[in-house]
Formats: C-alpha cells, sequence, structure tokens
C-alpha cells in the first residue's frame, strides 16, 4: 500500500477471518446499490445508470458472494465443527439455514436484475429487493457479532493458514 495516500490496508488472506468481515462489508455496499436502484427505478427507468448498477451487483453476488459462502460452508464450518464446541455446532447449524434463505432470495431478485441489466425490463419487485437486503443484514450481523470471534477464540494459527490459502486458492480457480 502508497503510504503517501493513506487509508487502511485491505486485508490479506494471510487473515482470512478479516478477509470475511471485509467481504460482508462489501456485500453491505451491493446491498446499498440495490437500495438505490430501488429509489432510480420510478422517476428514471431502465437506463444506463440502473443497467450498470445491475450488472454490478449481478457480477458480484454471483462470484464473490458465492465464494464467500463456499468459504464458510466448505472451510470455516467444517474446522469449527472439527472443535467439537456446542456453541459453534449451533451457530453453524442457524447460519446454513440463513445461507439457504438466502440464496433463495438471490434466486428471486436475480430474475429481476437480469431483466434491468439487460435493458429488457424495467421491473424490480420492491418486496424482493428489501427482503434480500433485511435477510444479508441480518445475517452479516449475526456472522460479525458471533461466528467471527467464535472462529478467532477457537482456531489456531494452522487452521486459520489453512482456511486462507483455501480461500486463496478458490478465487484463482
Amino acid at each position: 500500500m502508497n503510504s503517501l495516500i493513506g487509508g487502511t490496508p485491505a486485508p490479506t488472506f494471510d487473515d482470512p477471518l478479516e478477509m470475511l468481515l471485509a467481504c460482508h462489508g462489501r456485500i453491505q455496499a451491493q446491498c446499498g446499490t440495490l437500495h438505490k436502484l430501488l429509489a432510480h427505478l420510478p422517476p428514471h427507468g431502465c437506463d444506463t445508470q440502473a443497467q450498470q448498477a445491475a450488472r454490478a451487483i449481478l457480477r458480484y453476488f454471483d462470484t464473490a458472494g458465492r465464494h464467500h459462502h463456499d468459504d464458510e460452508e466448505q472451510d470455516l464450518f467444517p474446522l469449527l465443527r472439527a472443535t467439537g464446541d456446542s456453541a459453534a455446532q449451533q451457530l453453524i447449524a442457524r447460519l446454513l439455514g440463513e445461507h439457504q434463505i438466502m440464496d433463495a432470495a438471490w434466486r428471486q431478485l436475480r430474475c429481476y436484475l437480469t431483466g434491468l441489466a439487460h435493458g429488457t425490463s424495467a421491473a424490480l419487485d420492491t418486496a424482493t429487493a428489501e427482503h434480500f437486503i433485511a435477510v444479508y443484514d441480518r445475517h452479516i450481523a449475526l456472522e460479525n457479532s458471533q461466528l467471527l470471534p467464535l472462529a478467532k477464540q477457537l482456531l489456531t494459527a494452522a487452521q486459520l493458514q489453512t482456511l486462507g490459502k483455501n480461500m486463496a486458492t478458490r478465487r484463482m480457480n
């Protein structure tokens, strides 16, 4: 990082829990874009800005968003399960259930965004978009307040190194 520019250095895969936290921030930013898109469509319709916003949201959740869930489901959750911690077991069960709800909400929202991205539709169901945003907001709050601190407490340096390596590999494929 250029020290003349300032700011905080971005987390790396050497600190996978910070990477997951940073990803939560990017998810929230995309949800913010979705919220702005809801307000933009009534007066402007499916203009160039709306199409670009829809494409950005699609691109993020189809790639980085999917990687994020895979990071948790394929790597982080199994590592936490292996600790035998009962609080971790209960939390993981809840989070996996939420992931299913989030995936269903994404499939529904994605249909609207695809039409917007291609300029073939100006429709975006407000209830569908707001549900998606609310589900992610609640989920991120739970992961930030419970999952990540628990992982920091329970996982060893070697386990965290494995998690980071697997996360990096996932993004190279």
